[in-house]
């Protein structure tokens, strides 16, 4: 196989694995608690990546990379664990994953807005489009309806605000990252990071003790082996891969995501969800395409 599909199959990869997380974080939620399933999940994460990506020198990235980047990445991961373990449902907690993949949008959006080049207008509708569709699919088979999106952030507006925020976070981290980065790749220790800050919130927190079965550690090694693999394999991807492909497969993540949570956590997803989730990655190809690097 010539080694650039082999970078490209391996960047696929993580997107099919990165579509596998919201089902399994929510899965070891539900046995290990929101704040220690988490937890576990990336202490895993963590040790899967220091032995396959390994723990690179801290004096080898900047400060700055590491405390703005760093901090920016542990917070969002905080945001969309905590999001989906918190959820009232199984429902409610893909309800959460639709709503971080504002993401894409959001990033092109920040992009546009700190760049003086030229763009097409119709950027701004494509940016909508992807607000629109995560409204259709909270609004519940009705349409939209604004009181049914008060009903349902009233219901927990704890995950709501967390999915919400996550969202916006990682769109800044995507612009700035790059620059910081200096081309480093600090995500063993950003792991690491996520792990203890999670482990200090499970601490202050009124959570139960966790109550570790055997399908409870099943769950959790596949949820932090796949994490960690995803990362990995992303990073394998992104030396020698086809970007344009790769670029063009992650925008399908919202549909794939949705198809494997409602396959692992046994539920049915109403044709108007669907139909939102569509619309959120119409708008991120739009807004991908319309601002792509051109050859």
């Amino acid at each position: 196989m010539n080694s650039s599909y082999k970078y490209t199959v391996a960047g696929c990869s993580a997107i099919l694995l990165w579509s596998l997380i919201v089902g399994l974080i929510r899965n070891v939620s539900e046995q290990l608690g929101p704040i220690g399933g988490a937890a576990m999940i990336y202490s895993v994460g963590s040790l899967f990546l220091i032995f396959t990506v390994g723990l690179p020198k801290l004096k080898l990235f900047s400060p700055r990379y590491l405390l703005i980047g760093g901090g920016l990445f542990v917070c969002y991961e905080m945001c969309l664990s905590l999001a989906l373990g918190m959820a009232n449902s199984r429902n409610q907690a893909v309800e959460m994953s639709i709503i971080n993949y504002l993401w894409p949008s959001l990033t092109v959006l920040f992009a546009v807005l700190a760049s003086k080049e030229p763009v097409s207008k119709v950027i701004y509708p494509a940016i909508l489009l992807s607000f629109f569709g995560v409204a259709w699919t909270l609004s519940g088979d009705q349409g939209l309806s604004i009181s049914q999106l008060m009903n349902n952030a009233a219901s927990n507006p704890v995950s709501y605000s967390l999915a919400f925020t996550g969202a916006f976070l990682w769109a800044i981290y995507c612009n700035i990252t790059k620059k910081l980065a200096n081309g480093k790749n600090a995500i063993t220790w950003f792991f690491i990071a996520t792990a203890l800050s999670l482990w200090c919130k499970y601490a202050i927190s009124d959570e139960g003790s966790i109550v570790m079965t055997s399908e409870a550690a099943i769950d959790l090694l596949l949820a932090g082996i796949v994490m960690g693999s995803g990362y990995a394999l992303w990073n394998i991807g992104i030396i020698g891969g086809n970007m344009v492909l790769l670029a063009t497969f992650s925008y399908f993540t919202p549909i794939f995501s949705t198809f494997f949570s409602a396959w692992i956590l046994d539920i049915e997803l109403t044709i108007q969800f669907w139909q939102g989730v569509i619309m959120v990655t119409i708008a991120s190809l739009i807004c991908w395409w319309l601002t792509r690097e051109k050859s």
